[in-house]
C-alpha cells in the first residue's frame, strides 16, 4: 500500500482557475459576482490564497452559473 498525498493546502488565483476548469477571468468574473463587497477588493485577487474549501464553494458557483446561462439560451 502507497501512502497517499495530502491534499494541497492552499491554490493561488492561476491553480485555483486550473483546477476548476476555468479561465482566470472566469474565475474573477465568478469571485466578482459572488464573493467580493466592493469593487477595490478585486486589486487583491492575484495576491489570494484559496482554500480547498474555497475551491469546493467556487466549483458550487461555477456550475450554477453554467446552468443558468444554459438556460437562457
Amino acid at each position: 500500500m502507497t501512502p497517499s498525498r495530502p491534499s494541497k493546502g492552499y491554490f493561488n488565483e492561476t491553480e485555483a482557475a486550473q483546477a476548476l476548469g476555468l479561465t482566470l477571468e472566469q474565475l474573477r468574473l465568478l469571485v466578482r459576482r459572488h464573493i467580493l463587497q466592493a469593487e477595490e477588493d478585486l486589486a487583491n485577487l492575484p495576491i489570494t490564497s484559496f482554500q480547498p474549501s474555497d475551491l469546493l464553494l467556487l466549483r458550487l458557483l461555477a456550475q450554477q452559473t453554467r446552468q443558468e446561462q444554459a438556460g437562457a439560451c
